[in-house]
């Protein structure tokens, strides 16, 4: 840090269990400085017990300006908001959240605008093709939703409990009807696009959330886990001549966007 914080500076902060591995702290306060904003991003550990208490302590903390939201907050804390923008009432999932002067706690999602635009800005459209995402959690149905968006030909979306996969899938259909919609988890072979959406790999020894064997050097391979920066998916995906989209950037595109939501930027 090069900013002096003083009893002037606006307080911002990160909320996970586990904390250690948050890229957020570095990414957000090299925004603030490089504009000149008296703010500063802290990581704060939370356990899921912890959760309504740490958003009660908000409220009455008259310097922040508000928090951003990642594993595994980020679903619990809809309901802990006093209101949401329409979409993160949609995909049921928060990851900023501003406190307005009064303590009111006001959430939006912007994982899956960011996973999309972090594509874009890598040369990758994901119109027209077939995407495979593993996970239905709030991350994950962020990234479907967007996915949506973006004109994707079909979304296969594969999740450990199947359940949730097709309840994801059936408020995507309510949204995009004309979508090709499907929840076999072992269809990753057959796409264009492959997508970890869900947190496994961010551990030693995890793994991976889908069929490594199934990937081809035709297909796109991206994460949404920020550290490591090479998992377990992206090594054996590497290994295999995929085209690789690391985690980083998925945060790097939603900076501006938090900014905005957190009203330190127009």
């Amino acid at each position: 840090m090069t900013t002096e914080i003083t009893g002037t500076t606006r307080l911002f902060g990160i909320a996970a269990d586990p904390i250690h591995h948050v890229k957020t702290p570095q990414v957000f306060n090299a925004f603030l400085r490089e504009r000149g904003i008296d703010g500063v991003l802290v990581p704060f550990h939370v356990q899921p017990n912890g959760l309504d208490a740490f958003c009660q302590g908000l409220r009455h903390l008259e310097n922040c300006g508000g928090i951003i939201v990642t594993v595994p907050h980020k679903t619990a804390i809809v309901d802990l908001c006093d209101t949401v923008t329409d979409e993160a009432a949609r995909v049921g999932a928060v990851n900023c959240i501003r406190r307005d002067p009064d303590g009111r706690l006001v959430g939006t999602i912007l994982d899956g605008i960011g996973f999309v635009e972090g594509l874009k800005d890598a040369g990758i459209d994901p119109k027209g093709m077939r995407a495979y995402l593993a996970g239905a959690g709030g991350a994950a149905s962020a990234i479907a939703f967007a996915l949506a968006g973006a004109g994707v030909a079909s979304l296969t979306i594969g999740n450990r409990t199947k359940a949730k996969a097709e309840d994801l899938a059936e408020r995507i259909a309510r949204s995009y009807p004309d979508l090709r919609l499907s929840t076999d988890a072992a269809a990753v072979a057959n796409q264009d696009l492959v997508v970890n959406g869900t947190s496994v790999g961010m551990a030693d020894g995890e793994g991976a959330a889908l069929d490594l064997d199934q990937l081809h050097a035709a297909q796109v391979v991206a994460e949404a886990i920020m550290a490591p920066s090479m998992t377990p998916l992206l090594k054996a995906a590497e290994a295999r001549g995929c085209r690789l989209q690391p985690g980083l950037p998925m945060l790097q595109s939603q900076i501006t966007l938090m900014a905005r939501h957190l009203r330190l930027t127009d």
